[in-house]
């Protein structure tokens, strides 16, 4: 079955306190995104990689490119003005077999997430990679707050993958603001969402204390 992962980047790093957006930001050598590309490679040299990048990004990324002498072959399209339209202008490559769809600044995501997530995807028709949260959560609104109970949380992260049909169909719909994600998308259609096991060290790098970690994080023992 043909596989195949939209990788979605975003738009400037504004709380890198950076003009350079973040997913061009070096760690060990490189720029996140082509740590991020390789671990998909690195699973499946086969499969079809397509990078959502913004328009006025993607003159950056090619100097990247041949700076970096980065050869893995891949599909980019232009990014659109949310992610929701980013994601369904990625899809517009994709006919058929299970899609990720994968964040840009997620490179420590591990070989057995995207082997279990594809996996099951293929399996049940999606699924999403999650962990446990080991923080006491409290759910609050204006008048009280109470304790909710950790077990029933689990923190979310990416790959989500997809039959391509089932999500190419999902985003036919109207953009909605309870779509904070894929599965969100895939679940307002009625379809049921099953999980599968994320690794802790799957970060969204997102400020500076997150590439920090990052750096620590992806260097070999």
């Amino acid at each position: 079955m043909q596989k195949s992962v939209i990788i979605v980047a975003g738009g400037k790093g504004s709380r890198m306190k950076s003009d350079i957006p973040k997913q061009f930001l070096f760690i060990d050598g490189k720029p996140i995104l082509m740590h991020t590309i390789e671990k998909f490679y690195q699973y499946d040299n086969s499969i079809n990689i397509i990078l959502v990048l913004p328009e006025n990004q993607m003159f950056y990324w090619q100097s990247l490119v041949k700076k970096q002498k980065f050869t893995i072959p891949l599909t980019i399209e232009k990014g659109g003005e949310t992610r929701f339209q980013s994601v369904k202008n990625g899809l517009e490559h994709i006919k058929e077999g299970i899609v990720g769809i994968h964040d840009a600044v997620r490179p420590l995501v591990s070989l057995s997430t995207i082997k279990s997530a594809f996996a099951l995807a293929e399996k049940e028709g999606n699924a999403v990679p999650v962990i446990p949260t080991n923080e006491s959560i409290r759910i609050t609104n204006d008048k009280a707050n109470h304790h909710l109970d950790r077990n029933t949380i689990k923190i979310v992260q990416t790959p989500q993958c997809f039959e391509a049909v089932l999500i190419k169909q999902a985003y036919k719909q109207d953009y909605k603001s309870i779509f904070t994600d894929d599965a969100s998308v895939l679940e307002n259609t009625g379809k049921s969402i099953y999980l599968s096991e994320g690794n802790s060290e799957n970060i969204k790098i997102t400020t500076a204390l997150d590439l920090k970690l990052a750096e620590i994080l992806i260097k070999p023992d």
